[in-house]
Formats: C-alpha cells, structure tokens, sequence
C-alpha cells in the first residue's frame, strides 16, 4: 500500500496497482502570461501565510505535459479561472485550443458572474465541454449572484462536473466558505459539484454536503501532504470519515502550482488506503475510476 517514493516511482507504483495510468481531475494549464502571473502569487504568499510556497514544476508547458506523461497521467482536467468579466469566454476558447492540440487534455470551461454567462456556458456544453471550474476565492464574487443562476442551472441539466473552490484555503476571500456555496446547491441540487481540496480548510462542512446531495464529491488536492498538514490539517478520523464515501472522492493534484512533489500527494491518499477501512480498490476508485467516470471517459 506504500505510495511512490518519489516522481520517478509514480508509474511503476501505478502499474503495481493494475491501473493503466492516472486521471487528474484538478490540475492547471492557463496561457504563459496569466501562469507567470500565478506564480508570482505563490512566490509572495508566504508573509500571509506563514509558509514559503516555491512552485515545485516551474517549467516551460512542453516540459510540464512531458512530466505528467512520465507519471503516467493518461488524462486529465486542465482547470483556468477568470478574475474580472469579460475573461472567461477568451478562456473558454484558450481551453478548447489546448485541448485540441494535446491529446491527454479532456475540454474544460470556466464561468464569471455577468450577463453572458448562461450563453457562453451553454456554448461551451454543446462544444463538447467535460469539466467546468469555479473559483470564489480568486474570483472574489458571489456564487449565488443571479448572473450566475442560467450556467449553474445548465451545468447541472447536463450533468458535467464543475470543480469548486469554495472553502476558505489558502486564504480567505469575501465569499468564501462552504455555508456560501451551500446556497447554490439548494437552489441546484442536482449540480454535480466536486469540491477542490476537500473545502479545505472546512473539511467537516464539506464531508456534510457529500452526504447531503448525492452528486457532491470531494478532491484531493493538496488534502493530507505534509505541507498542508501543518498549516489546515484534515480531520484526525478524516479515514473514518472517507470510508463510507469512497466513490465519492476523486484525484486532484494542483500542477504545477504545488510546493512539493506529485508523488507527496499520492503517498497521502496510499496512506488512507493503509488503513483497514480502505484498501487497493479504494486507491483505484480515486486514481482512476471516479475521475474518469466524472469526465465521461
């Protein structure tokens, strides 16, 4: 059950658990500029929180694809996120390029409250759109706002997933937190929803939510490496908790924006499968079956 000692063990280690590959729900690709940009966030986050975050995959983006290839990643969720309006259509169609042009990449959109938002969102799904992000804490808006109502209303029609970052991790934004977003599932309650990083740090309240709707999941990202554990640890019977909702959590890994190696994540998630509650079909359900069975692989 012991994960991948390092990067250069994660296809091996895969193999080993009678899976062809990976499937990564969460993880990110945006155009050079706007990545740049991500970076220097991280470079200057450690003044707030307490923790320096030196971005462990700062490549050229051919060296990045390159790097998931030798992991074995077969596919994967290319996740960008717009600030201000106007800036997710551009996205979207960014998006659709880059999948077109790398084939492992599933096609993903993204959505920010204004009145073209159904439209484009609507565009995006008959485009062939598998995956949707949101972030709250980055976008800094309101996900209840009634712009927003027509693309969660034809998300959740269509049944496609939208990664969530809703919890208050790494910092807090003006409407963050998982009672906010809770709102939008009321309103949507078939909305297929994963919550990015397990909410952190609001774990309890996002494990409340899987119960509660039946088409909420959880990633894993970032959840239970020892970086994170020292600044929002999970639950001490976080592998109590996940037992019962072992479909329901998926691979997430935030390349390449992490701050220690992929193979950390997937250490943590072996680690919860060592447990006697859990074992190698757990391991296989995350890394590889509930991902692709979200993404309609």
């Amino acid at each position: 059950m012991a994960g991948p000692e390092g990067d250069e063990d994660i296809a091996s280690w895969v193999r080993g658990l009678g899976l062809d590959g990976l499937v990564d729900l969460h993880l990110h690709f945006l155009p050079d500029r706007m990545m740049t940009k991500v970076w220097a966030y991280f470079d200057a986050v450690e003044e707030r929180l307490g923790a320096a975050w030196p971005v462990w995959y700062r490549t050229s983006e051919a060296e990045r694809l390159a790097t998931l290839g030798s992991f074995g990643v077969l596919r994967f969720a290319p996740l960008a996120y717009p600030h201000k309006p106007g800036m997710a259509e551009w996205l979207n169609g960014w998006l659709a390029d880059f999948a077109e042009r790398v084939p492992a990449a599933v096609r993903t959109a993204t959505f920010f409250p204004e009145p073209s938002a159904g439209s484009y969102v609507e565009s995006a799904l008959r485009a062939g759109a598998r995956c949707f992000k949101a972030h709250v804490q980055v976008g800094a808006y309101d996900p209840r706002d009634e712009l927003l109502t027509p693309a969660w209303g034809a998300i959740a029609e269509a049944g496609v997933p939208v990664v969530v970052h809703a919890g208050h991790g790494p910092e807090r934004g003006p409407y963050t937190g998982l009672d906010v977003f809770g709102e939008v599932l009321k309103r949507h309650p078939r909305l297929t929803a994963v919550l990015a990083h397990a909410g952190m740090p609001d774990y309890e309240d996002a494990l409340e939510l899987v119960h509660r709707y039946p088409r909420v999941y959880l990633d894993t990202t970032m959840v239970g490496v020892p970086f994170t554990e020292k600044l929002m640890p999970s639950p001490p019977d976080w592998v109590s908790r996940i037992a019962d909702i072992a479909d329901r959590i998926a691979l997430g890994t935030d390349f390449p924006n992490i701050p220690y190696p992929y193979s950390a994540q997937l250490r943590a998630i072996a680690g919860w499968a060592a447990d006697d509650r859990l074992d190698e079909a757990f391991l296989r359900l995350v890394l590889h079956d509930t991902p692709a069975k979200l993404l309609n692989l």
